[in-house]
C-alpha cells in the first residue's frame, strides 16, 4: 500500500455508559502515568545538532562548562486525526514532519512498484470497454460539433448520466475556447483534466484512531459484494497494525454468517455471530466485546436491503440506533457497498441509503466485469459521498483506495 495511518489518543468520552466505567477504571490502574522522579529517555526531537568543527584542546586551567539539564516536557496531546496518504509519490512521503508529530508518525510501507503496476493494469482492463469508446473518438478527429455529439453519446453510454455529461461537455467547450485548442488529442487531455477535477471530491481516505473501537456499519443491497468487501477491508486494515472484530449482522440471508466466518478464519479475525436472533442484538454484543478487548476496528455486516422496501430500511435505522446505545458516538462510519455494474440504479441506492442512514463513504465493487465506470461521475454530481475503496476482482489485494487520477487514466489513458 501507498499510504499510512496516523495514530492518536482517543479523547475521553463525556457520556460513558456505566458498564464501561469499570473497564476504564481498570485501564487507569494498569496504565499508570510515569512518576516525576523516574529516569527519562532523552527526547529524540530535543537533540541539538552538532556543527562539524576542528577539535580544539581545552586549556588545563579552564573549567568545564556546566551541562544544562533538559527539563522534562509534559506529554503533548494528540492532534486531530489525519487520513493516511493516498495516491502520492514517494517524494511526497519524505516531507519533514512537524516537531509535535515526531512520536506519532508511522512511516508508509515501502512502495511495491510491481504490485502498483499490476493494480493499474487490472483497473484499465476492467474499464477497457468504456476507455476504447472514449479514446477512439479523438483519433484523427476535427474539433467541431460532431466531436462533441460523439462525446455526449459515449459519456451517456458509460453511465455518467445526463447531469454529469452536460457539465463535462460545457466545461470542455469553454476550456477549448479559452485555451484555443486546435488538436483533438489536446481536447482529450483537457477532458481528462476536467474528469479528475470532478472526481477529486470523492477521493478521501478512511481515518482511523478516532475512537476505540472505531465502529463501522456496512450496508448494501443483496449481491453487491458486501460480505466479501468486509473480508478484504479487514485484511487491508491489518496491514496497518489494526486489530479487527467482525459482527455477523446479516441474519436473514442463507449462509451469510458462514461466509463471514470463512473470511474471519482467513484473516485470523474473530467473528461474533448467533445461529438465530436479532441483527441489532448481535451487533450490540459485538460493540461491547470490542470495547472490552480494546479492539481498534469493529465492522458490522448487515442484511441486504432494497431501498424501495421501506419497512426493511426501517430495520437498518433500528440497527443504527442500537449501535448508538452501545457506544454513544457510534457508528463512526456508515459505508455503502455498490455494484458498479448496476449503472444508474447505483445512484438511486446511494440517495436512498444516504437519506435513511447518513452515509459517510462508499465502496464500489466489480469494476472488473461489464462495469462502465461513468457512475462515479454521476455520483460526484448528484451525491458527492467519498469513495474510500474500489474493487476490481475477488482477491484480497483487488480492493484498493480510490484515486481520481488513476481512475481518469484508466478511462482516458
Amino acid at each position: 500500500m501507498f499510504s499510512f495511518f496516523k495514530r492518536f489518543k482517543k479523547p475521553a468520552d463525556t457520556d460513558t455508559p456505566v458498564e464501561s466505567q469499570a473497564d476504564e477504571a481498570a485501564d487507569t490502574v494498569v496504565e499508570a502515568p510515569e512518576l516525576p522522579h523516574a529516569p527519562t529517555e532523552p527526547l529524540r526531537h530535543a537533540t541539538t545538532p552538532v556543527t562539524p568543527a576542528q577539535p580544539v584542546e581545552p586549556e588545563p586551567s579552564a573549567p568545564a562548562a556546566p551541562v544544562e539539564q533538559a527539563s522534562a516536557q509534559p506529554a503533548t496531546q494528540a492532534s486531530e486525526p489525519k487520513a493516511y496518504w493516498q495516491g502520492r509519490t514517494p517524494s511526497q512521503w519524505k516531507r519533514e514532519p512537524l516537531a509535535e508529530e515526531l512520536d506519532e508518525i508511522i512511516p508508509p510501507p515501502a512502495p511495491d512498484s510491481s504490485a502498483k503496476k499490476s493494480w493499474i493494469s487490472r483497473l484499465k482492463h476492467g474499464l477497457s470497454k468504456t476507455s476504447s469508446s472514449l479514446t477512439g473518438i479523438f483519433v484523427g478527429a476535427k474539433i467541431d460539433e460532431d466531436l462533441y455529439e460523439e462525446l455526449e453519446t459515449a459519456l451517456l453510454m458509460s453511465d455518467a448520466g445526463v447531469d454529469a455529461t452536460e457539465f463535462l461537455l460545457e466545461a470542455l467547450r469553454e476550456k477549448v475556447r479559452a485555451e484555443r485548442l486546435t488538436d483533438a488529442m489536446q481536447v482529450k487531455i483537457a477532458l481528462r483534466s476536467l474528469l479528475v477535477d470532478l472526481l477529486k471530491p470523492l477521493e478521501k481516505s478512511l481515518m482511523l484512531g478516532r475512537a476505540q473501537p472505531l465502529v463501522m456499519m456496512i450496508t448494501g443491497v443483496n449481491g453487491a459484494g458486501k460480505t466479501t468487501s468486509i473480508g478484504k477491508l479487514a485484511k487491508h486494515l491489518q496491514r496497518f497494525e489494526q486489530s479487527v472484530l467482525l459482527a455477523a449482522g446479516d441474519t436473514f440471508r442463507a449462509a451469510a454468517r458462514e461466509q463471514l466466518t470463512v473470511w474471519g478464519e482467513r484473516n485470523n479475525v474473530t467473528v461474533m455471530s448467533q445461529e438465530s436472533g436479532d441483527a441489532a442484538a448481535v451487533i450490540f454484543d459485538a460493540v461491547g466485546a470490542a470495547r472490552a478487548r480494546k479492539i481498534d476496528v469493529m465492522m458490522a455486516d448487515t442484511a441486504g436491503r432494497l431501498p424501495t422496501q421501506l419497512h426493511l430500511m426501517e430495520e437498518l435505522r433500528k440497527v443504527r440506533r442500537v449501535i448508538a446505545k452501545a457506544m454513544p458516538d457510534a457508528p463512526h462510519e456508515v459505508l455503502l457497498v455498490i455494484d458498479a455494474n448496476t449503472g444508474q440504479n447505483a445512484l438511486a441506492q446511494v440517495k436512498a441509503f444516504d437519506d435513511a442512514l447518513g452515509l459517510t463513504g462508499l465502496i464500489v465493487t466489480k469494476l472488473d466485469g461489464t462495469a462502465k465506470g461513468g457512475i462515479l461521475a454521476a455520483i460526484a454530481r448528484q451525491r458527492p459521498i467519498p469513495v474510500y475503496f474500489i474493487g476490481v476482482g475477488e482477491k484480497v489485494e483487488d480492493l484498493q483506495p480510490f484515486s481520481a487520477d488513476e481512475f481518469a487514466d484508466a478511462l482516458l489513458g
